[in-house]
């Protein structure tokens, strides 16, 4: 698939199958990530690949820190929150290291960052697969910070979900860039 067709065909699938995927397609996604443009080469991005019973471990992180929030919260509620990390076979944690170099603002930063993402969303519809950004929440909690091993004043910008698409997700409609563009000459 060329560049501008998988950026024209790609969308957010929220639905993928449960299958695993083979390391050599992550590695393939994370290399896509780092050639992100980012100022003065600090490489500010900082990923954590979690697949296996680590999304289990994460979602335990995610209906306890709840609980902790919301004391009344029924055990219904802490169980939906618990399988989110479960909705694909790979979620990738996306951070936002903080520079030491004073020449570098942090939105530049935050800018790289979501750079890299949006090539990892891009790469993985050009390998077939389905993938969709979150945030949320959990991308701002502690103690969810922690667990991943992200210092508590690093940026948490949210979580990939990647997988093999189920056939069954309904193709979104393409927006248009008309109503958000000026021109002037």
């Amino acid at each position: 698939m060329e560049a501008l067709e998988a950026i024209l065909t790609r969308y957010s699938i929220a639905r993928v199958k449960p299958d695993p995927l083979p390391r050599k397609i992550i590695e393939k996604l994370l290399q896509v990530a780092v050639q992100a443009p980012n100022h003065y080469r600090v490489r500010p991005w900082r990923f954590v690949v979690l697949t296996g019973m680590s999304r289990a471990a994460l979602g335990d992180v995610m209906a306890q820190s709840l609980k902790q929030q919301h004391p009344d919260l029924p055990e219904v509620g802490m169980e939906k929150e618990r399988i989110k990390p479960l909705r694909a076979p790979v979620l990738i944690a996306v951070g936002v290291d903080k520079s030491e170099d004073p020449r570098v603002l942090e939105i530049e930063n935050i800018c790289s960052v979501a750079a890299a993402v949006e090539n990892i969303l891009i790469a993985a519809h050009a390998e077939g697969l389905g993938a969709m950004w979150r945030t949320g929440p959990a991308a701002r909690d502690p103690q969810v910070k922690h667990f991943l091993g992200f210092a508590p004043d690093r940026l948490l910008l949210g979580f990939v979900y990647i997988g093999y698409p189920d056939p069954e997700v309904p193709i979104a409609e393409r927006p248009s860039f008309e109503d958000r563009t000026v021109w002037m000459e």
